[in-house]
């Protein structure tokens, strides 16, 4: 599956500051929710996580994800995908974590569960999107 292209106006919010959510699923079918920093590759809506994360073994059993995109400027107005992750690469992870973590808290990445954790990044095409606002 294709997906669907991302519109401009999705594309500057991934490429800012944007509020971002990500839900996967559970083993148990039940829906586990994770507010996340985001990104773009300009097709794929990236996200960068951890090896053996929650999210990141929901998606490697079940790639189906849904991630809401909010305007930090208007919470109301946002981005609700459905979509699928079509890759998990951990080949650039920690440099990506440092260029979100200056994008979003202006200083380098803390590293809070330690540098010897993996970093995974998620690309995430949409099958689906819906506007808000």
């Amino acid at each position: 599956m294709r997906g669907v292209d991302l519109p401009d106006e999705l594309l500057r919010l991934l490429r800012g500051r944007a509020t971002c959510y990500l839900a996967t699923t559970m083993p148990d079918g039940s829906p586990q929710l994770t507010q996340t920093w985001v990104d773009t590759d300009g097709r794929h809506i990236v996200i960068n996580t951890v090896e053996g994360f929650q999210k990141t073994r929901n998606v490697e059993r079940d790639p189906r994800v849904a991630v809401t995109v909010a305007d930090p400027q208007d919470p109301a107005r946002y981005f609700a995908v459905r979509g699928h992750v079509v890759a998990a690469s951990t080949e650039g992870g920690a440099e990506h974590i440092e260029v979100l973590s200056q994008r979003y808290t202006g200083a380098p990445y803390p590293w809070f569960g330690g540098r010897e954790q993996v970093r995974v990044v998620l690309s995430i095409a949409a099958d689906r999107l819906h506007a808000i606002g």
